[in-house]
């Protein structure tokens, strides 16, 4: 019954969506992609929220006292299509998600991402993965907006974390903005471990505190993937029990 819901749901949501993608639209073009981004976001905030209350799914969210003023690099765990419903729901500020290449094929939703300076990264291809990453640089200098990413590249459902792409992190080394670890708990309750049903499930997000890379100890400036996927590792290992039944 809930995935007939959150079907339905979509379906309705994007046809709403039309006419206020236009506004977005008129935005962008006469004051700019911030003017853009600030009216995307709490539409889309209040559609992924929408469908987590449909789903049943209880959020606990840690940590929001650690975001500091201002852009910063969100760097979390991969666990679920949802992650971003959960993470756009309680991030401060306007914020840009790099997703993988084939989301933005998705019709209408990929669109708003880019209302919302999202990005999309083909991890195959080097080149093109180095232009996304200098494009989110850009929207961190010059439009100060916060970025989001996972660097495991993948959806994981194991405890232990995949080796973080290195890549990612140049998006703080670049513009000197501090990163902000985050992690997700059980986010793959919702659907992934019993898909194609969508089913209630007990969340968490965890804010850590934020990471400065000039005040980190050369090695672990040299090694900064490494040094936060530990961090995360670490967070998550705490937090675990939040998505316990």
């Amino acid at each position: 019954m809930r995935s007939l819901l959150v079907i339905l749901y979509l379906i309705l949501y994007l046809i709403i969506s039309l006419p206020l993608f236009l506004v977005a639209f008129i935005l962008k073009k006469t004051k700019g992609p911030n003017a853009a981004h600030a009216f995307a976001q709490p539409f889309v905030n209040w559609g992924w929220r929408c469908i987590l209350w449909l789903s049943g799914s209880c959020v606990t969210v840690k940590g929001q006292e650690n975001i500091p003023d201002g852009p910063v690099l969100y760097i979390s765990n991969h666990r679920s299509y949802w992650d971003i419903m959960v993470i756009y729901t309680t991030v401060r500020g306007l914020t840009g998600f790099i997703a993988k290449k084939s989301m933005g094929k998705v019709p209408l939703i990929s669109y708003w991402m880019r209302f919302m300076h999202g990005l999309f990264l083909d991890r195959e291809n080097i080149k093109e993965g180095l232009k996304t990453i200098l494009q989110a640089i850009d929207y961190v200098n010059d439009d100060q907006v916060s970025i989001f990413i996972a660097p495991e590249g993948t959806r994981n459902h194991e405890d232990q974390l995949l080796p973080f792409k290195a890549g990612s992190f140049k998006i703080a080394q670049r513009t000197g903005c501090p990163i902000v670890p985050v992690v997700n708990i059980n986010t793959d309750g919702a659907y992934e471990l019993h898909r194609p049903w969508v089913r209630p499930a007990k969340m968490a997000v965890i804010y850590g505190e934020p990471i400065y890379m000039d005040q980190l100890e050369p090695q672990n400036r040299k090694h900064i993937a490494e040094y936060v996927q530990g961090i995360i590792q670490k967070m998550y290992d705490e937090n675990k029990h939040l998505g316990e039944e």
